[in-house]
């Protein structure tokens, strides 16, 4: 294995690094289709406060079951109550968590050393069964609108060696194996075993090592949690912590303003000036490394949103078309999206991951609107007059994804589709459908939370293959052996300058291939009262670690 390769890693960490905060004060008015063509032409001490603190956040997990879905929404409740075995720092690299230390004794053998002292919220001791139990549990459980399938599918076998070792072989070499398992959250196995997910929804199974512990859920509401006061690690600075649940962004800023929540995610873009201009209050920014793509049902023979351009259903697919999808890419207009619809919150994307990460590509930049190009594309296809479309996305997501989905049903509109319609639903309504192939297309996003591409292109490009754990995200079943057998190659390779040249040809495979069409990577934003100190973070992640109360 090559000397270079980083196969070990041990810290005695007990705390997330202090991160620096960004303050953004943009904030412009969102635009209609006219305005867009025209546009075209380190650890933190510990205070023990015995104040409770109340977030508001946009999007509502779907489950308390930290291993349902691997969505941004359930993992943003799942980290304050639940555990991994690594956690990443503010450039998502690895660090410590359960785990202190990892070794790859061989290319296809890792050793793995938990924490010593780490206590379930019950009182009773993490141990290796717990955590052989949450692999085996992460890759079956029923339902699943993102299943961790992907982080588990390179486990071949798991030993237990002693009361704090774990061995584990793997299906070949496997460098990022920390990274994959370490997406999986560690439940207690007693307070599990047996139970299905709806368990973990009113506490009977959520049993975790975490900062918090579980109290109560009120679906559409709010979730109470109860500071864990023997925590192994940093103490959460508050005792007791309120997630409430509130979609609508302007709902948002008007109960920070009125002071019911001390912290709010999601800032919608345009309020991001004003709110950065009122002295009780402080807006925090970072760049996100999430992923905003529409993806087109590019596999089935008949497709159930696509008619003719007279609105008949269609027994063919057009979709299935490179063409057509290029034509689709060429007619969308990135620039105005995320200056105008983002007041500059966003920056246009052309594959998966942005700079500054693994398996970055210089030879795909975001595409160019070209409506000329995309309708000799289509006429090349057999659509010289189009064909009908219609658009899904979520409401609740992410700022603007309904906006967002009326905004790309414009421009395609005007580039000579026939749009029939653009539908917005709950995103917990929405993924669950997506995941059921329900769609022809729709808007989503992922969340790459790795130092580079390889979780992104496994799960959301790979064919999917549920043996394997491959495309577990890939809700349009696209599928390219050229792209498999890169992504392959690159998963194995040990050397890092191998390894992401070998994730660039696979990107660049699959997105000249428009295998998803990239849309822009978002500017996250927090706005907080005075009081209260947010750690901004590429993950977007609101929990109570990435929060603290500001030092008189």
């Amino acid at each position: 294995m090559p000397k270079s390769s980083p196969l070990s890693r041990s810290d005695a960490c007990v705390g997330p690094p202090r991160r620096p905060i960004i303050r953004n004060a943009r904030g412009r008015a969102a635009v209609v289709l006219a305005l867009a063509l025209g546009y075209c032409a380190a650890g933190l001490p510990v205070s023990a406060s015995a104040r409770p603190l109340t977030i508001a956040e946009a999007a509502e997990p779907s489950s308390m079951d930290p291993l349902f879905s691997r969505t941004g929404n359930n993992q943003a409740a799942a980290e304050n109550i639940y555990e991994r075995l690594v956690s990443t720092d503010e450039n998502m690299q690895l660090r410590p968590g359960l785990a202190v230390s990892w070794k790859a004794t061989a290319p296809d053998i890792w050793e793995v050393k938990l924490r010593p002292g780490v206590m379930f919220h019950d009182g009773t001791p993490l141990t290796p069964e717990d955590v052989v139990f949450s692999m085996q549990r992460a890759g079956d459980i029923p339902n699943s609108p993102a299943p961790f399938t992907g982080a588990v599918r390179s486990i071949g076998s798991m030993h237990i060696v002693d009361g704090s070792t774990i061995r584990f072989q793997t299906k070949g070499p496997v460098p990022d194996f920390m990274e994959q398992i370490g997406l999986v959250y560690i439940v207690a196995k007693h307070a599990a075993q047996g139970h299905k997910s709806e368990d973990f929804n009113n506490g009977t199974a959520a049993i975790g090592t975490g900062p918090y512990k579980f109290r109560s859920w009120q679906r559409g509401d709010r979730l109470e949690l109860e500071r864990n006061d023997h925590y192994w690690g940093r103490k959460p600075d508050f005792e007791r912590l309120t997630i409430r649940f509130i979609s609508n962004g302007a709902s948002r800023v008007a109960a920070l303003l009125a002071g019911t929540v001390d912290l709010i995610d999601s800032v919608p873009p345009n309020d991001a000036a004003k709110l950065a201009a009122n002295p009780a209050l402080k807006v925090f920014s970072s760049p996100s490394a999430r992923l905003i793509y529409l993806a087109l049902d590019s596999a089935r023979d008949r497709s159930p949103f696509i008619t003719d351009s007279a609105g008949k259903p269609m027994d063919a697919n057009p979709l299935k078309d490179v063409r057509v999808r290029r034509a689709i890419s060429a007619l969308i207009m990135r620039e105005p999206i995320t200056a105008r619809l983002l007041s500059g919150a966003g920056v246009p994307a052309g594959q998966m991951v942005p700079e500054g990460l693994g398996g970055y590509s210089p030879k795909l930049p975001a595409p160019k609107y070209d409506p000329a190009g995309a309708k000799a594309l289509l006429a090349a296809a057999g659509y010289p007059q189009g064909f009908g479309l219609t658009i899904h996305t979520s409401n609740d997501r992410f700022f603007g994804d309904s906006e967002i989905g009326q905004t790309v049903g414009q421009m395609l509109a005007h580039g000579g589709l026939r749009i029939n319609g653009v539908v917005t639903q709950p995103y917990n309504v929405y993924a669950g459908a997506a995941a059921k192939q329900s769609y022809s297309a729709f808007i989503f996003s992922y969340g790459n939370s790795t130092s580079d591409s390889a979780n992104g292109l496994t799960n959301v490009l790979a064919t999917y293959d549920a043996a394997k754990g491959t495309g577990a995200f890939n809700r349009s079943r696209y599928s390219n052996p050229e792209f498999d057998r890169l992504l392959d190659q690159a998963s194995s390779q040990f050397d890092p300058a191998q390894r992401n040249a070998l994730l660039r040809q696979a990107a660049e495979t699959a997105f000249n291939d428009v295998a998803i069409v990239p849309l822009y990577f978002p500017v996250v934003q927090w706005a907080a009262r005075k009081g209260i100190v947010f750690h901004a973070n590429k993950l977007e992640r609101t929990s109570a670690q990435y929060i603290e109360e500001a030092k008189q």
